[in-house]
């Protein structure tokens, strides 16, 4: 079997308040693509992970400074046809309040009003438990009938146990935190740093755009 050649991801928008984001719908909704959506807690690595599934350094700007994505970004994904969209990140104790309920809807609208979003890929550090706001988010797409495509990151840095088995260990430690959030459903650990689990992550997200090879959805 021919390995399959990595997509490139293009920066096609970006979108900071309400009236952008709609603007920016309007012109997906026209063209009928999906989109999936990154979303994960500030400093959980998505703009290194968007990097990475570009095989590019510098497409997503990275800081050392939680929170620097403050905007929707809206990457156009070719050869197939569909745009990853990079929310911004949540959780960051250092900005206002007002800054935190600004994005808070603005990811809220986005995730419920966007008909062609196949899933959500929810980031998280596969050092630590869930937290609060990752449950959350990952009830609300649930209850808005979102697929969740749980994302571990930092891989590399995990203990070397981790390195063989993140999956099975993080969940082991904060066994109900993890059980509540992935509600049986197994995640993708994923380096940045390395690139482990990147091929395998491009393929999930082909399958949920659709573009991918058909994965039976027998139960």
């Amino acid at each position: 079997m021919m390995k399959e050649t990595p997509p490139t991801l293009t920066l096609e928008a970006t979108t900071f308040n309400k009236p952008q984001l709609q603007e920016q719908l309007s012109v997906l909704e026209q063209r009928q693509e999906a989109q999936i959506a990154l979303a994960g807690r500030s400093n959980v690595g998505k703009s290194s992970l968007v990097n990475a599934l570009a095989r590019r350094k510098q497409l997503a700007k990275i800081s050392a400074t939680p929170g620097k994505t403050r905007s929707i970004n809206f990457y156009r994904v070719a050869p197939d046809g569909f745009s990853l969209v990079d929310l911004p990140g949540y959780g960051y104790a250092k900005c206002s309040q007002e800054e935190r309920k600004s994005w808070a809807k603005l990811i809220e609208y986005y995730l419920t009003n966007t008909p062609t979003l196949k899933a959500l890929a929810l980031l998280l550090d596969c050092r630590i438990p869930p937290q609060a706001l990752d449950r959350d988010l990952a009830d609300f797409a649930r209850g808005h009938g979102i697929p969740l495509l749980p994302v571990l990151t930092k891989a590399d840095k995990a203990m070397r146990e981790a390195r063989q088995a993140c999956v099975r260990l993080a969940p082991r430690r904060h066994e109900q935190e993890w059980s509540r959030l992935l509600n049986g459903i197994m995640p993708l650990p994923v380096s940045s740093k390395d690139m482990r689990g990147v091929d395998a992550l491009w393929s999930e997200l082909r399958r949920f755009a659709g573009t991918g090879e058909s994965v039976s959805q027998e139960e």
